[in-house]
């Protein structure tokens, strides 16, 4: 989608730079209707969920941390390049100042590959995971080789640890939320990030909410959120024939808007990502886009500012 840049924060923020599913938007060799009208129309394009942390130096530069690493690495870097100033004429071996991870599904850490010798060609980026993920890196290739090349730095922060980031007045706390979805390689998390001024939830990727324990609402009290990013893999029951998507997992747009209305009603603010390629509410057109506007939620769009 176009981005939607509005200029700088002055204090840290967070920068959307992608909302759709795994499988990107349009997705992979998808004939339908929305991705035919993605791929003639560019503007409604999506790369796969991520965001960027950026946190001022004070000294006029950033420093620039990457939400997962998706298979759309290279053209979020690019949506970075304002704040990270690229090293002129050469490829900059220290695009990032480190990259966190939810879990291990293609989506959130196929990228990843692209700061390996073969590529950007790292050395020691920071790579916040949790303990279980930071085994699978280490112990599976390619993923192995990043570590053995050091081209990336393992930082093992547990599932309900907090840990800071930036200087000064730019200092971010992040908080390591468990999160409970399939976990074939790993364990899952989202995150809290706390600013000056702001706490934002995102949680890009999880089962239904139905198996949170405490309940999501708990959880947005607990952390005391202003903002929340969520999963919205799916708007509704219909969305893909001949598949069964009460065994997907997610949780349906609607069933979150029910959830949340309380939430908004008092102020907070829930923006949908992570959208699936099916998903009605990709069309800033749509039904589906109008009925969640009209009850106070939002699409994210890319190249959003969240000030923290």
């Amino acid at each position: 989608m176009v981005p939607a840049v509005a200029g700088l924060q002055a204090g840290p923020f967070l920068r959307v730079l992608g909302i759709a599913q795994d499988g990107g938007f349009p997705h992979a060799a998808c004939e339908h209707a929305l991705c035919v009208r993605a791929r003639q129309d560019p503007s409604l394009a999506s790369g796969v969920a991520s965001l960027g942390l950026v946190l001022p130096k004070g000294d006029g530069t950033h420093a620039v941390l990457l939400v997962d690493a998706t298979p759309d690495v290279r053209a979020q870097l690019d949506l970075l390049r304002d704040v990270r100033r690229p090293s002129a004429g050469r490829v900059d071996r220290a695009p990032l100042a480190g990259l966190l991870l939810t879990h291990a599904h293609i989506g959130h850490y196929l990228g990843l590959a692209f700061f390996g010798f073969e590529a950007v060609n790292t050395h020691e980026l920071p790579v916040y995971a949790t303990p279980r993920m930071a085994t699978f890196l280490r112990t599976n290739g390619p993923w192995s080789q990043l570590v053995t090349k050091r081209n990336i730095a393992l930082h093992e922060q547990a599932p309900g640890s907090r840990f800071k980031l930036g200087v000064g007045g730019a200092q971010v706390e992040i908080g390591v939320l468990a999160v409970p979805h399939r976990d074939e390689y790993s364990d899952t998390v989202g995150f809290v990030f706390a600013g000056p001024h702001r706490r934002v939830l995102y949680v890009p990727d999880t089962d239904g909410w139905d198996r949170w324990s405490p309940s999501l609402a708990a959880v947005l009290a607990r952390e005391r959120i202003d903002v929340a990013l969520l999963d919205a893999s799916f708007y509704s029951l219909d969305e893909l024939p001949g598949r069964d998507l009460t065994q997907v997992r997610h949780p349906l747009v609607v069933a979150t808007m029910d959830r949340l209305a309380p939430f908004v009603a008092a102020g907070g603010q829930v923006f949908f990502c992570h959208l699936n390629h099916s998903n009605p509410a990709l069309d800033p057109a749509s039904e589906a886009r109008r009925a969640i506007e009209a009850r106070g939620f939002a699409v994210a769009a890319v190249g959003q500012e969240i000030g923290l």
